[in-house]
């Protein structure tokens, strides 16, 4: 009997152990369709295909932001600069792209440009910002934060300067490609996203490039030791998160019409850390999964339209996504701490 009682305790343990597993590996699946299913029920239009082609739509440009803060999060740093960096690029292309008709054009002058200059402009912005973030991260010693926290006020005084506080509109009627629908169906902003997601995944996975940023994240001194050029893979990976942000810039004047404003995308940086959080990103670096944050982008996602959808205040979708940030803070330090 004591033989048997010691077997069927090994088993409940192995069982316990698997189950705890499955939970730490899929829970935020599992939350994920939960809210889901409330919402479906409480609200049968939830599932309809419109308003969940909505619901991607507008998780969209911050999800694409969180998969360059995927990087940045993994390789135990932060930017809070990519909201900033988003609306200077998109009002220094959007100027770029104004038509000839446009009321108070930002250069007179300048002749009607194919809509590719601006395009091109909004990405390479982008990217210098998250460089600049990088190499003084990288290569100065400053700390993250504040590195980040510099551009946040930086690109969004610099944005609110070169437009005098106004909106940039009557930007070539092309680029509202970006926030149109492909057969009047499917979303382009969606489909940027899936295709942003793939080369993510793809970088992250099955690069030389990806591989550092989680040895970088995971153990500075021995990515070091073992010959990853740390400060170069350091722009790098601000640059990348600065090159979605300019994405996001193009993405955001297709939705509003061909229109941008300087403090356009405020606190939008907020959710991308939220999602990258949410989605298992840990912020003591090395951990953190594309899946991951594509997940915790649709839960802040399904949240958002669902608290639309019930009449919710949306000042209580911000008390709860700060609850949510922090509560998976926590549970990320009690999974390291048991761990250690």
């Amino acid at each position: 009997m004591a033989v048997e009682t010691v077997i069927k305790n090994e088993k409940k343990s192995l069982l316990n152990e698997h189950t705890n597993e499955l939970l730490k590996k899929y829970g935020i699946v599992l939350i994920l369709i939960a809210m889901i299913l409330v919402l479906s029920i409480l609200r049968p239009n939830f599932l309809s295909i419109r308003n969940i082609f909505n619901l991607i739509t507008q998780a969209s440009i911050y999800g694409i932001l969180a998969l360059g803060m995927l990087l940045v999060i993994v390789s135990k740093g932060i930017d809070l600069s990519v909201g900033s960096v988003l609306a200077f690029a998109g009002v220094v292309a959007g100027s770029l792209g104004q038509t000839m008709d446009a009321f108070d054009r930002m250069f007179p002058n300048l002749p009607e440009l194919p809509i590719i200059v601006p395009i091109i402009v909004a990405l390479l912005l982008g990217a210098l910002c998250g460089a600049i973030n990088g190499g003084l991260i990288a290569y100065t010693g400053v700390p993250a934060f504040i590195a980040t926290l510099g551009m946040f006020t930086a690109a969004r005084g610099a944005a609110l300067m070169y437009t005098g506080g106004k909106p940039i509109s009557s930007i070539n009627h092309s680029i509202t490609i970006f926030g149109s629908r492909i057969f009047n169906v499917i979303p382009v902003p969606v489909i940027i996203y899936g295709i942003m997601i793939i080369i993510t995944f793809i970088i992250m996975n099955y690069s030389k490039f990806g591989k550092s940023v989680y040895a970088i994240g995971g153990n500075i001194n021995a990515a070091k030791i073992s010959g990853i050029k740390v400060k170069r893979n350091t722009v790098i990976i601000y640059a990348y998160a600065g090159l979605m942000a300019g994405l996001c810039a193009i993405i955001f004047m297709g939705r509003t019409g061909g229109s941008i404003q300087p403090a356009a995308a405020t606190g939008i940086e907020l959710t991308a850390i939220a999602a990258a959080t949410i989605g298992g990103t840990s912020h003591s670096g090395g951990i953190g999964t594309v899946w991951g944050v594509v997940i915790g982008a649709l839960i802040l996602g399904v949240m958002a339209n669902g608290f639309t959808l019930l009449g919710i205040n949306a000042f209580i979708q911000q008390i709860v996504e700060g609850f949510i940030i922090v509560a998976a803070v926590v549970f990320d330090m009690r999974k390291n701490k048991i761990k250690s």
